[in-house]
């Protein structure tokens, strides 16, 4: 057969050589994986490849110049996913095949032979084609197979790099220097014109010749059958990964592959240096190079067309089966939290919510004007969308009946008089999540109808609050008292902020948003004018819904005067507050997520069975308010026009405000009847006789 004549005619061959003929064996490649490779690999896996287990291009490189530690080391690095990587001396970049799947079941059930079959066949369709004699690189291809624990930081990952396996076996005479085979003068030509011509390129293979003993003359894969003469023994040079003094690395496998395929027969001998160019001392050599010959086999058996594929890495126990890295204990805890947190939001776009806007969450700083029980139940929701900036604006300190309830805070935070929320809240959203940037300010917030005596003092709070809405992109108020959220919605109004509203009964709750102002962004991201909102007649524009005082046709006065201990305190059911305050971090979510973000319209009827697709976030339904009933665990969601004469965003309001300032403000909290008087209600009032008011009362019954 040809196999057995091949065979003899290399055995012939080898006695003719004085030196011995062994079967070559080849240095297999190790694979060396930065870190940054699997922080990227993390980040790509959830924002880009998700659940989809299809190959990925990436770039891994080798090089020529390694120490003895690193022998044959394959580099895989951060810049792995990006294919215009630079190139660096001494570094050849192959292109590489990943593949992540989304279980560790599926990473080990997949198929590594036909994984590795589909690279081969690919490499050797390129090597008949002349693709890699074109572009030699092509020559060194790489599989990674992973599977990614984001949740543990482990991750499980198999190399293989894919080469053909020959029916025969490699045969070669025993390595030896390159002073070997080239004298002085000419190993300092060859590495010269490596130098000009090759090393900056990243070209792992090229031709020699000797053109005298004084030089040599290099030449591309391509040059091949001008290059050399009919009646020579073929110089080929590899640079070579492989440090070891008797074994070529890994590539020269599929370079001897492409020369029999093109250029050589069966049993016909190529001379083979692998370049190691290393610098010691500020000294660069090529001394360590080896050179042999090497008889060319026989590719394919008689029976098949294609041939074997060889090439998955051993682990460290030098057996074939995967490796894994715990990155757990080496990354900062902290970074690992913000991962963390990070990892459950982008699961939502998996599969469920691809188009959601993570980052314009992120980027939402909060106040939250209260540090009790609706403030804490909802800087807790916001870290849980990833919201890192709260703020805090509380004066009260922890008393020994808020651990229960205020889940922000603890037993020993009630002894000796109490801590301050305002300090106390923010350090312990530290303390749950270290990324989180929050501060608290301890401020009294001037109510109308509380009568203002230190003009100083109260002017500096107002003007510390105006600076941390202004400063702020959402507010809470959560406060206890129904006049406490005059000032800061008549501030935020003017500032044209997102104000999201929550207020406790004992089994009721409210949680509406603000109405906001016509501005320039109103006009940047309004996408539908007055005329098709108008044409809509369920559909209220975000810039006419109404506050939490639209629907009062009294002033906000003081509401804890003549009241008794239980009038005095939030006396609720345990859960209202949970709800309440969940809704409220919900309904900012969806504002956010909404197109028109706080300019988003509203649905006037609820009910209706053809909602209105403008009133539709990527979240579903944009509220304007959430009325919960929880003796009958209903909630329902109505929807109010702004009151032109309202007490605190009515334009007769902002206008005196922003014209005023501090002065106007003084009247209001010194002049019970100054907000009605100024807004119209006074009149409003005399106009209404006395018997009419009697008769819409619910407290007397009304008789035939």
């Amino acid at each position: 057969s040809c196999m057995n004549e091949t065979s003899d005619r290399v055995s012939q061959m080898a006695e003719n050589l004085t030196e011995e003929v062994t079967i070559l064996q080849f240095a297999p490649f190790t694979s060396r994986i930065d870190t940054g490779f699997w922080h990227k690999l993390g980040i790509y896996k959830l924002d880009v490849f998700q659940l989809d287990e299809d190959a990925k291009e990436i770039y891994g490189y080798y090089r020529n110049d390694n120490t003895e530690a690193l022998s044959c080391g394959f580099n895989v690095d951060y810049e792995a996913f990006n294919s215009k990587r630079n190139r660096h001396s001494n570094h050849f970049n192959c292109t590489g095949y990943l593949f992540v799947k989304n279980t560790a079941e599926a990473f080990k059930a997949c198929d590594k032979s036909e994984l590795l079959n589909t690279v081969g066949i690919q490499l050797w369709k390129d090597i008949k084609s002349g693709r890699s004699i074109e572009n030699p690189s092509l020559l060194v291809r790489f599989i990674v197979l992973t599977f990614t624990d984001l949740k543990k930081y482990h991750y499980y990952y198999w190399f293989a790099f894919p080469v053909i396996k020959p029916a025969e076996d490699f045969r070669a005479t025993p390595a030896v220097p390159l002073a070997s085979l080239l004298s002085s003068p000419q190993i300092e030509s060859l590495l010269i014109e490596y130098s000009n011509t090759f090393s900056d390129l990243g070209t792992p293979f090229f031709l020699l010749k000797k053109n005298d003993s004084q030089g040599v003359k290099l030449g591309y894969l391509k040059e091949w059958k001008n290059f050399f003469n009919d009646n020579e023994i073929p110089v080929v040079v590899m640079c070579d990964p492989s440090t070891v003094n008797t074994n070529p690395g890994w590539p020269l496998r599929n370079l001897l592959i492409l020369i029999r395929t093109h250029w050589l027969e069966s049993g016909d001998r190529v001379q083979i240096i692998c370049l190691r160019d290393k610098t010691r001392e500020g000294v660069r050599s090529i001394s360590n190079s080896i050179s042999f010959t090497v008889f060319i086999p026989e590719i394919l058996d008689e029976l098949n067309d294609i041939p074997n594929f060889i090439g998955w890495e051993k682990n460290k126990r030098q057996k074939l089966g995967p490796r894994m890295v715990n990155l757990s204990s080496s990354l900062d805890p902290i970074k690992l939290s913000e991962s963390a947190v990070d990892l459950n939001l982008k699961l939502m776009r998996w599969r469920l919510m691809p188009s959601l806007d993570l980052e314009i969450i992120s980027q939402t700083k909060c106040l939250l004007l209260g540090a009790g029980t609706l403030g804490c139940n909802v800087a807790r929701c916001l870290m849980g969308w990833g919201i890192r900036n709260i703020s805090f604006i509380d004066n009260g300190k922890v008393s020994y009946s808020n651990p229960v309830r205020q889940t922000l805070y603890c037993f020993n935070d009630s002894i000796d008089g109490g801590q301050s929320k305002a300090e106390t809240a923010p350090l312990r959203l530290k303390q749950i999540n270290p990324s989180v940037n929050s501060t608290g300010y301890s401020l009294s917030i001037p109510m109308p109808g509380h009568a203002v005596s230190q003009v100083d003092n109260i002017k500096q709070d107002i003007n510390t609050l105006e600076q941390l809405i202004e400063d702020h992109d959402a507010i809470f108020l959560l406060m206890d008292t129904r006049e406490s959220r005059w000032l800061p919605t008549v501030i935020a109004k003017a500032k044209n902020k997102i104000v999201i509203n929550a207020a406790l009964g004992f089994d009721t709750f409210l949680v509406m948003r603000h109405g906001v102002n016509k501005d320039e962004s109103f006009k940047q991201h309004c996408v539908i004018d007055e005329g098709e909102c108008k044409s809509m007649p369920l559909l209220l524009p975000g810039t006419e819904l109404g506050c939490y005082f639209c629907n009062d046709v009294v002033a906000p006065g003081n509401s804890t005067r003549d009241r008794t201990l239980d009038q005095q305190c939030t006396v609720s059911r345990p859960g209202v507050s949970m709800i309440a305050s969940a809704l409220a971090v919900e309904l900012l979510i969806s504002v956010l997520q909404h197109p028109l973000r706080q300019y988003a319209p509203a649905e006037t009827n609820i009910n209706n069975s053809e909602l209105s697709v403008q009133s539709l976030s990527t979240l579903g339904l944009v509220p304007h308010q959430i009325r919960g009933f929880l003796s009958r665990f209903q909630e329902i969601l109505p929807c109010n026009r702004a009151f032109s004469s309202c007490t605190a965003c009515s334009s007769v309001i902002l206008e005196n405000y922003l014209q005023d300032g501090f002065s106007f403000l003084l009247k209001a909290f010194n002049s019970p009847t100054f907000l009605e008087d100024l807004t119209g209600l006074t009149k409003l009032h005399e106009q209404c006789r006395m018997e009419d008011i009697w008769d819409i009362s619910d407290v007397e019954d009304v008789e035939d």
